[in-house]
């Protein structure tokens, strides 16, 4: 017997988790990371109470005599498994339950009886995952019978095993270790998987270019094969013969290869066309399904109003019949379909007799004109995935509700039952993935093609600097959530920054038009070597050029005071001896003196430079910084995507850039200082004899994660200098929350405008960080904030949370916060919607999901009318 043990590893329950290390000599156990903790006996039994899953696992080894030899000790084991899970698991009751077990172990060695019991192993095991005991073993305040009887249990080979193996996750969870967690997620075990025998396929149609949604379903798939060393299917599905394109084939496996996905298998599911065809008749022949001629408006409304086909009753001779008409392709048989006989009164709308087959005289790109009916994918896949050997199909939630529909074509055609197991749909703000969609913009001459780095195709997202690491990093940190959320970008570039950044080569480019020559006579030229990263001298040394004549952005040169020093990076120290303007007041020239030998650069400005010589001229260098197609975060149905499409979406600025990015290949990842990183997208190339022109450098910007502005024209310090010429104090602010020309006075300001505020102002925090301003700037900039965000609590009731939508003005203003009545209607609508999940997550009955789904649209709509938003 078999038992399949599954534990929510941020909460193990040691208790079963020994049980199962000690039983697993007598009795065959797997345990398997999961969301709930359960045991799975048979298909019908299942136990999710942790002292139900240990009482079972010591029964079924009666020898090890963990449950005790005799009645009373079995009834004393009872008392303590019950004292464990209501006195030392609850946080109030430590203390004193504590000490009575301290007594109780005055004259013992084991809580029952003279060996080891479930009664020690459960309440070893609150012992293990509490934070607080955990603090006083540490401070070396518990209680010595405890602490005798905790220590000797600790040494012993199960409890040792399963300490290590566990424990850290538990302490965590209980607050005593302050370190911070890496950021990656959890992926959801696959319930009955064993090593070498998972086998997950990936089904794309060969209708278009793999997309970032893609991405994430095939390096799902990728993580099972790999870490159950199982096997991946790559199968295409053309079921659909006017969809199909072979030349999209040759770009979907291109795509995979970018992704460093090998599949061990590829299919299509016209493979099995035959075998289809055949178990479909047999569902004819059994009246498990028919033939339908109703026009496609009328069935639909059909189905909507739940009314049956006058064809529904068809007899089978006559379904026959029909079908026959069917695979000729005649002028009748196209009117017609296969549906299957399910249930027109169902709640779930996809087992209201849904589409089998449908007749189409369009030639397949594999099958030619063999075949004029074709199979609906709904009716191929869990065919497919039976006869192929699928053990886990992995599926977005959004085909929750057919997964009734799957399992039910399994068990009528009585075939191999394959697992499904859901994942979230990755789904990003200001992005749109629709095929049809994405063509337009292409045939409208808004992008290059499939590959413009504004798109969200794999190709796209590679072309603009996301490298296949930062991607599986981000993958694995949602894991198999089941989430479904709008994303921002930010995330995903975010996890890519932490890739590149360790690694990329540190160069400097300046803005053509805005470049400003420093004088400075007592440099002489010469080259040096210099580390291309600062904190990774495996990157490698690049030449840097020295000389009497060196630019700077203009940017900078606006900052700068005669007398001031200023820190060259990669050099030193150097006094700005004297400012030239022009009539008009611009600068047109600085003369500088050495000061080599003051290193004190704590409090000067840094700035990039180049030097201007013949022996190493500078590289001719475009920038371009792209920004969304779509304006609108999220686009509702009744959306118009082309109301929203940014005109502004790409800048290019010319640069001068170091002479080493002359040897830039395509795809090499660099951070240009005080810029940001950037990958190269076309090479420099001398002068040609053909066009007596040279081409040059062409970087596309790489986002790092960060909400503020992008690079642009001037240096960092710009802004500071521009604002100090005015007698105005800078304050970094995001692009997407402008400070408001003017502020409503103290007490009048509604929370949506605080939040805002709250938003810019961190914001502020974060980019005075990043550009290490002085620490008494920072300081000022943090006190300001927890102010707004403490007179956002005041006005709201709520504490302040990152992308939190506005509370109700109204709600949460004029009604004291303990009354019910008076609760945020954001907090309300998000109460509903973490019970929706869990109702989903929980597989509730379709009555129960669908009560809370209509209640959850109800108070989104109550949320709308009282705020303005959605």
């Amino acid at each position: 017997m078999a038992l399949h043990l599954t534990i929510n590893s941020n909460n193990p329950p040691f208790g079963a988790l020994l049980a199962a290390e000690l039983v697993k000599s007598s009795v065959s156990v797997s345990v398997e990371e999961g969301k709930e903790t359960s045991m799975r006996v048979t298909d019908k039994v299942l136990f999710s109470d942790v002292n139900s899953i240990a009482r079972y696992l010591a029964r079924v080894a009666p020898a090890l005599g963990l449950y005790g030899s005799n009645l009373l000790e079995q009834t004393e084991v009872d008392h303590w498994l019950e004292f464990s899970a209501k006195r030392l698991s609850v946080p109030a009751q430590l203390d004193s339950a504590v000490r009575e077990l301290d007594s109780a172990l005055s004259l013992r060695t084991f809580l029952v009886g003279n060996s080891l019991t479930l009664a020690d192993l459960c309440a070893w095991a609150a012992l293990k995952g509490n934070g607080a005991w955990q603090q006083q073993l540490s401070q070396n305040r518990a209680p010595g019978h405890v602490k005798r009887w905790y220590s000797f249990l600790g040494t012993q080979a199960a409890f040792k095993s399963v300490g290590s193996k566990w424990a850290t996750t538990a302490v965590q969870q209980n607050g005593v270790s302050s370190e911070k967690k890496q950021d990656v997620g959890k992926f959801v075990e696959l319930p009955g998987a064993e090593i070498g025998k998972v086998v997950v396929r990936f089904p794309p149609e060969a209708s278009g270019y793999l997309h970032i949604g893609h991405a994430k379903a095939a390096l799902l798939n990728q993580h099972y094969q790999v870490n159950f060393k199982g096997k991946l299917i790559m199968r295409f599905d053309d079921t659909n013969p006017e969809k199909e394109k072979e030349d999209f084939e040759k770009v979907i496996l291109e795509d995979l290869s970018l992704l460093q996905i090998h599949p061990d298998q590829f299919t299509y599911t016209s493979d099995h066309f035959d075998l289809i065809l055949k178990l479909a008749e047999k569902m004819l022949h059994e009246d498990k399904a028919y033939i339908d001629n109703t026009p496609a408006e009328q069935m639909k409304q059909e189905r909507e109003q739940r009314i049956a086909s006058h064809n529904r009753s068809n007899s089978v001779e006559k379904n026959l019949q029909m079908w026959e008409e069917m695979k000729k392709g005649s002028e009748y048989g196209q009117t017609c379909c296969m549906r299957a006989k399910i249930d027109m009164n169902s709640n779930n709308g996809c087992l209201r007799d849904p589409t089998m087959y449908r007749c189409k005289n369009q030639p397949h790109p594999r099958t030619g004109s063999k075949y004029k009916v074709y199979p609906t994918y709904d009716f191929a896949c869990p065919i497919v995935d039976s006869v192929e050997g699928v053990s886990h199909a992995l599926r977005t939630t959004e085909y929750h509700d057919r997964d009734e529909q799957f399992y039910w074509f399994i068990e009528a055609l009585g075939i191999r039952k394959p697992h499904i197991w859901e994942y979230a749909r990755l789904n990003l703000n200001n992005t749109l993935l629709s095929k049809r969609k994405l063509t337009w913009f292409v045939d409208q001459g808004f992008v290059e093609g499939w590959d413009d780095p504004r798109f969200p195709t794999v190709r796209g997202v590679l072309r603009r600097g996301m490298t296949v690491e930062g991607l599986k990093q981000f993958i694995a940190a949602q894991g198999g959530s089941r989430s479904v959320v709008n994303m921002e970008w930010d995330k995903i570039w975010a996890f890519n920054k932490k890739v590149i950044d360790p690694v990329a080569p540190r160069y400097t480019a300046l803005l053509k038009d805005e470049v400003v020559p420093v004088n400075i006579p007592a440099a002489s030229e010469e080259c040096k070597e210099v580390a291309k990263h600062p904190k990774n001298a495996e990157v490698g040394v690049k030449p840097v050029w020295y000389g009497p004549r060196v630019l700077v952005e203009g940017g900078d040169a606006e900052t700068f005071k005669e007398g001031e020093t200023v820190t060259f990076i990669n050099w030193g120290n150097i006094v700005i001896t004297k400012i030239h303007r022009d009539a008009s007041g611009h600068i047109v020239s600085l003369d500088g003196q050495l000061n080599l030998e003051n290193r004190d650069y704590k409090k000067t400005t840094k700035i990039t430079w180049l030097t201007e010589t013949p022996r190493a001229p500078l590289v001719p260098t475009v920038c371009v910084i792209y920004d969304h197609l779509i304006t609108k975060p999220v686009l509702g149905k009744e959306d118009n995507f082309k109301d929203y499409i940014n005109k502004n979406s790409k800048i290019e600025e010319r640069m001068l850039g170091d002479p080493c990015l002359k040897d830039l290949k395509r795809g090499d990842i660099i951070q240009l200082q005080r810029r940001g990183f950037y990958i190269c997208d076309q090479p420099y190339e001398p002068i040609s004899p053909n066009s007596c022109k040279e081409s040059p450098c062409v970087l596309l910007f790489i986002p790092d994660g960060h909400t503020k502005e992008m690079p642009t024209a001037g240096s960092k310090e710009k802004s500071k200098a521009e604002a100090s010429k005015k007698g105005v104090k800078v304050q970094a602010q995001s692009p997407s929350h402008p400070a408001p020309s003017t502020l409503p006075p103290a007490g009048q300001e509604d929370p949506a405008a605080l939040l805002s505020r709250i938003t810019a102002q961190g914001e502020a925090v974060r980019d005075l960080k990043a550009k290490k301003a002085p620490k008494e700037e920072i300081d000022a900039a943090v006190k300001q904030l927890l102010a707004l965000k403490a007179e956002f609590k005041q006005k709201t009731g709520l504490d302040y949370k990152p992308d939190m939508a506005p509370p109700n003005p109204a709600a949460t203003q004029t009604a004291p916060a303990s009354s019910p009545a008076s609760s945020c209607p954001f907090e309300t609508v998000s109460q509903q919607g973490e019970l929706v999940r869990k109702l989903k997550t929980e597989k509730a009955p379709k009555d129960q999901i669908d009560a809370a789904v209509k209640q959850l649209l109800a108070l989104k709509a109550e949320f709308k009318q009282k705020t303005g938003l959605d």
